[in-house]
Parts: structure tokens; sequence; C-alpha cells
């Protein structure tokens, strides 16, 4: 029961409507009350010979009156329980996409895909089962429970109710044993659910990957794998919640059993009529709900408990990303200041930065270049603070970053990273995702500086042509220049390209460069790139080597120095010659 605590604070808020709804349920359990009372005294009447067509008539309208009663209070409580468990749906839901907006790298590196889904999912649909069917079965079962037993007290026999509900106390036991070990289940019930959701997603996206590998059979294997073990979870959990049925099953047996040798001594008795017994055993048949509902209660609620915890442990997971409260809120803009001593990614022991220091004013532009892993995208992703653990400053316009709000530093940011991410929709609505108010003429505008707008307009759709999932419709050049022209369409202060130009050809690199130096003459600009001609504009280049810089100047000062930047140089350009002479 301890779910219902957890979700006081919503019972609290929707307190009016739930009071609505126990009320009705109440009415529907009184009038329930009825038809079986009304079967004792009809059949009392036969036996005494002493029906009449005037009884009939009156005895069968107010079954009627009690099933129109009926209809519209069940009508009243299905509207606001119900109604109640999908606004909390609704409210978990908004929480946790607002939560996952809100969320650093670090969480994204902790908690996969496939679970986050399975959360988002399986989870609080669990949770609004308890604020629906938890609330429903927990209020019925008493309700009706109890006034059924009150009803065969006032209306048959009050010793035979005591026999008759002699078998309960083992109810309670067995739903208590069961309820612990359901928990434990159904918890590693949704852990394997959010496996194979992380497998499926995993797999749909490197599906290209499986093929050009020839690992289809082995893929299939390992999920069939995950499968198994989930459906071996599940038996188990369906194995616990079997047992509940045919318990409360022996349960009533053993109090019909009771009532009809005891009930059959006290006719003999005089104590009650046959109609009493009637009654009696329609009472019972009557009890047979609230004892499977107590059974199905324990599901849910055991269910929803486990669910609430995974969900509440995501809600209570904190940023490292904290926003000061007096942060400045006007978007940063001027010189950019870099000092790190040393940072180093959590949980890793070694050092990925180490006194990286450069500064660069407004309107200019830095290269950055370095073989794979020597921490260029390191140095971007503190810039755009997915990470704050470092040692050293990093200011924007004289003020450190961590002195501005998100918002404020990221609107003045555009960011093209090496994995080009488009949504699935039109090439227009991907170019201006900023701002959907944006006009068609900005949007063809910022194509047109990422060397793009021709080959949007030669699609049979032009801009109104959708993209696919992950822009899986368009070639790795394409997907790479809207993803700059996306950046390029909010004009930002500090345009940032972390080898946003890898799948391009030199001449349209070329173009595309100096459409950008064109255009953002008083913006400032960072390329990372591994292709030097990206960066041999740039008013200063440095080059990065595990986690260092080991070379700084421009273009010609860095060939003058003969080291990496120059053997790197040399060997591109050799490649470039030998590629123009083959084609």
């Amino acid at each position: 029961m301890s779910i219902f605590k957890k979700l006081g604070w919503f019972f609290r808020q929707e307190k009016k409507s739930y009071v609505i709804g126990v009320f009705s349920l109440i009415i529907v359990a009184l009038v329930q009350l009825v038809p079986p009372k009304v079967i004792g005294i009809v059949v009392d009447e036969i036996a005494a010979k002493n029906i009449a067509i005037q009884s009939i008539l009156f005895w069968v309208g107010v079954l009627l009156a009690a099933a129109l009663a009926q209809y519209i209070f069940r009508y009243i409580w299905r509207l606001h329980i119900w109604g109640s468990a999908a606004r909390l749906e609704k409210n978990l839901r908004r929480q946790l996409f607002h939560h996952f907006t809100k969320m650093d790298a670090v969480f994204y590196q902790n908690y996969r895909t496939g679970d986050l889904m399975a959360h988002a999912t399986n989870d609080l649909n669990a949770i609004q089962n308890v604020a629906g069917a938890g609330i429903l079965t927990f209020a019925d079962s008493l309700i009706t429970g109890g006034a059924t037993i009150i009803a065969m007290i006032l209306f048959v026999d009050w010793r035979l109710t005591l026999i008759a509900l002699i078998p309960l106390p083992l109810l309670a036991v067995t739903s208590r044993i069961l309820g612990s070990k359901l928990h434990d289940a159904f918890r590693d019930s949704q852990a394997a659910f959010s496996t194979i959701n992380d497998k499926t997603q995993e797999s749909i996206t490197g599906m290209k990957v499986i093929k050009t590998f020839g690992q289809e059979k082995e893929d299939i294997a390992d999920f069939t794998e995950k499968i198994n073990d989930a459906i071996i979870k599940n038996k188990r959990v369906n194995f616990l919640d079997a047992l509940f049925d045919p318990f409360i099953t022996l349960i009533i047996g053993i109090s019909y059993v009771l009532t009809i040798i005891i009930g059959g001594r006290f006719i003999m008795d005089g104590t009650i009529t046959i109609g009493q017994l009637i009654s009696f055993i329609s009472y019972i048949g009557m009890l047979i709900w609230p004892m499977f509902a107590i059974g199905r209660l324990f599901n849910v609620l055991e269910r929803g408990n486990a669910s609430y915890d995974r969900v509440n442990e995501l809600l209570h997971a904190k940023s490292h990303i904290v926003e000061r409260k007096d942060a400045i809120q006007t978007p940063a803009k001027g010189e950019l200041a870099i000092e790190v001593a040393e940072f180093k990614y959590p949980k890793d022991k070694e050092t990925t930065l180490e006194q990286i220091k450069f500064v660069l004013n407004e309107g200019e532009t830095l290269g950055i270049v370095g073989k794979t892993g020597a921490g260029k995208t390191t140095i971007l992703k503190l810039l755009m603070r997915e990470y704050d653990n470092y040692q050293g400053q990093v200011s924007f316009g004289g003020h450190n970053i961590k002195d501005y709000s998100l918002d404020a530093l990221m609107h003045s940011i555009g960011y093209v990273p090496q994995d080009h991410f488009l949504f699935s929709m039109t090439i227009r609505e991907n170019i201006r995702f900023a701002n959907p108010d944006f006009s068609d003429e900005q949007v063809e505008q910022a194509a047109t500086m990422a060397f793009i707008n021709n080959e949007i307009k030669a699609f049979p759709k032009g801009y109104d042509t959708l993209v696919g999932e992950r822009g899986v419709s368009l070639s790795g050049g394409q997907k790479q220049r809207i993803s700059i022209a996306r950046a390029l369409i909010v004009d930002p202060e500090l345009l940032i390209l972390d080898d946003a130009l890898s799948a391009v050809d030199a001449k349209t690199e070329e173009a595309i460069l100096s459409n950008l130096k064109e255009a953002r003459k008083e913006k400032t600009t960072i390329i990372a790139a591994h292709r030097l001609s990206s960066v041999m504009h740039a008013k200063e280049i440095i080059v990065l080597d595990e986690g260092k810089i080991i070379e700084r100047g421009t273009h010609q000062e860095l060939l003058h120095l003969a080291g990496w930047y120059k053997r790197m140089w040399d060997k591109q350009q050799l490649e470039a010659k030998i590629e123009g002479s083959d084609a």
C-alpha cells in the first residue's frame, strides 16, 4: 500500500474527482444489494403461494430502477476515476520529458535509450493503473465487500455471516506473501523489457552496419537471448499473479460449503427462510468480485510501486550543470577566452585536457586540429557547458560562461556536430528548427550559404521533401550541409563546426568556407577538423595531441615549424593530387 502514500501529492490534487468517484461507487454498491433481497422476497412469496401480478410488476420496477441507477453512477465513477488516472499519466509524462531536456551528458551516459523509453511507456502505464484500477479495486472491494457483509447480517443472520467469513483471513496472509514476491518479480521483468527496448533501438539504428558485416544471424541470436530472458522473468510474474485466483476460488468454495451446510440447518430450525438463504448465497456471489479485486489490487499496486520507484529514480537524478540563481539572461557576445588547467571526464582517471589556453576576439576564426582522440571535441563540449568539472575558466564576453543562464549561452552558439542529426520532418522544418517562424527566404538564404540550395530545389518536392528518420534519404554531404544551414539561420555569435565538412568534396568545402568568411566578418567561428584545408584561413590554428596544445599559429607559421601540422599538410596534399590524377 506504500504506493498510495507515494502518490499522495496527486490524490490531494485530484481530491474532488476521487471523492465524487468513490461516492458513486458507494451508491452502486448499495444499489447492488437490492436485487438479491428482491429475489429472496419473491421466492418466499412463491413458497407461501402468496404472489400476485401487482407484486411482480412492483418488484420488476424496483429491479429496473436499480439497473438504471447502477448505469448512471457507474458512468460517473468511470468518468472521474479513470479521468484522474489519465491526468496522472499526462502529468508524469510531461515531468519526465521536461526532465530529459534538462539533464546533462553524464545522465545520458548512465542511462541507455531503451531504458528511458521503457520508463516513459510501460512504467508510466503501470503507475496510471494504480490511480485508476488500483483506486477502483481498493475502494470497490472495501465498499462492495463491506456493504454486502452488512446486508448479510441485517437481511439474513449474523451467525451465518460470521461462519461464511471464517476463510477470509487466509486471503490476507496469501496476498501479503504473494504481493512481496510479485513486486520483485515485476521489477526484474521491467528491467528485462528495458534491455529489449535498448537492443531493438540499437539494432534498427545500426542495421546498415549489421548487414555490411553479415552479422544478421548473430544479432538475431543476441536479440533472441534477451527475449528468452524477458520471457522467463515474465513467466515468473504471471505464475505469481496466477496463484491469486485459485486461492480466492478455494476460499469462496469453502464459504459456499459452510453456508449450505449451516444454512440448511437454520432453515430446518426455522431460523431463516428459503428466500433468505437464496439471498445469502447471492450475497456470497457478490463477495467473489471484492475477493478477486483484492488479488488484482496487489498485482496492480506492486507493479505500480516497482514502476514508480524506477521513474522516481530518474526524476531525482540531478544534472551536474547548475544555473546560478542570478544568472545573466542577456545572450553572450564578445571575446571568447579559454584557460583550462585540467579536465577529466566523470569516472575517468586519466586527464583528457591539460593546459588549454587561447583567446579569440569577436569576428575571428579559430582552427582546432589533431589526430582522433586528441581532445578537439572535448574543448567544444566545455564551451557548450556539457561539463563543468574542470580546473580553470571559460569566458565569453568578459563573463564566466557559468554565470550565464543556459538559454542565454546556447542562444549565442550555433553548433554543427560530427554526428549530424536530422529530424523526421521536411528539409524546410529541419533548417528552421530553432524558430518555426523563420521565413522561406531566410531558409533559402541559409541553405545558399551552406551550398545546398540548388540540390534541395532539384528534389521533386524541394524544401518540402521529407528526410526520413535521422535523414536516411539524404547523402552524408547533404545532411552535413543542411545541419550547417540550420546553425547559420540563427546567425549565432559563435559558430562551432565540429568536423562538419568531412563529407563534402574540396570544391564544396571551399565554397562554404568562402560564404562563411564573407557573411561572418563580425562573428566568431571555431572549426575543428581533420582536413587541414578547412582551417587554413583561420586567424589562429591550435594543434592538439593527447589533450595538450603542441603547436599553434597561422597556417604559414605552422608550415614553417615543420612539425605535425606540416607533415599532415603534405600528406593530405599528396592524397589530393593522387585522387585528382585518378579522376
